[in-house]
């Protein structure tokens, strides 16, 4: 695909980086090339902007409905706003283990928008997954097998009070108790490509529908290794003015935890997203 406003540079394994605009001021052209380099790359990565909490705000809702965070705290005098933050003193990161976001709601989130706001001298990396590639080059009859498959998906194993005191956790998350139990496809027909895409995740999901725990785990966990293998993945490496916008529903994603005794501060909003189907044929 070619872009004529925008510079579009592939990484390999996942994502894009989008070069040559500036957010705040583009131009119906570019806006029209940002959403195409969206949908082809699943991630995409800007940097050298300079957005304001409200330009944030305004940049998010041009995708869609924002959907607040239950469990994060907001950024003061900013609702819309989640403050993904770690503190000097503190040893847990938020979202080290690999995941999407919001797999645990009934209708999951589409995107994620994060903002770098005070960042570490180094470390702090974030990986991600393409989980496009990583189906397609599934052996076909594990690929049949999984089409045919719904998943049950969870937080209250991750955010929930109890959860967090068995792991010795410092991290505290609000309304972590108030969950409940979702199903989704195990496999998805992406809502804008039309792509199958994998949809369980090491984070948030727990079993397979009509299957037990422990004969879900070893398939679970044969997928969580195949999806992080090196060649559908890719490092971003933050710096003052990046910004990273990932679709929930191509991509996995881990927070590196590498910078102990150092403040890292993100400000993320989450843009509402769909009812998901399931892919249930492989299209000719």
């Amino acid at each position: 695909m070619t872009y004529e406003t925008v510079q579009v540079r592939e990484l390999e394994g996942c994502g894009a980086e989008v070069l040559g605009l500036d957010l705040k001021s583009m131009s119906n052209r570019q806006w029209d090339e940002v959403q195409r380099a969206f949908v082809e790359h699943g991630v995409i990565f800007f940097r050298d902007q300079d957005l304001t909490p409200e330009q944030h705000i305004e940049f998010a809702q041009r995708w869609g409905a924002i959907d607040i965070n239950r469990y994060f705290p907001a950024v003061a005098g900013y609702p819309m706003i989640a403050e993904v933050r770690k503190e000097p003193t503190q040893q847990k990161n938020i979202g080290e283990r690999w995941h999407t976001d919001h797999t645990y709601d009934q209708i999951p989130a589409m995107g994620s928008i994060l903002v770098a706001r005070e960042l570490p001298s180094k470390g702090g990396d974030t990986l991600f997954a393409n989980v496009y590639r990583a189906f397609e080059t599934l052996s076909e009859g594990l690929k049949k097998t999984l089409r045919g498959l719904n998943a049950v998906h969870s937080s209250a194993h991750r955010f929930g009070t109890a959860a967090r005191k068995a792991s010795g956790s410092d991290l505290v998350f609000h309304n972590g108790d108030k969950v409940g139990d979702v199903l989704h496809p195990v496999v998805i027909r992406h809502p804008l490509s039309g792509r199958e895409a994998l949809y369980v995740n090491g984070d948030f999901t727990l079993h397979f529908e009509g299957w037990s725990v422990e004969d879900s785990n070893p398939l679970l966990e044969y997928l969580y290794a195949h999806v992080t293998r090196s060649e559908f993945t890719s490092r971003f490496q933050w710096r003052d003015g990046s910004i990273a916008f990932w679709d929930n529903r191509a991509t996995w994603h881990s927070a590196q935890n590498d910078y102990q005794g150092e403040r890292r501060l993100m400000h993320r909003i989450t843009v509402a997203g769909c009812a998901l189907q399931a892919a249930t044929a492989a299209r000719v």
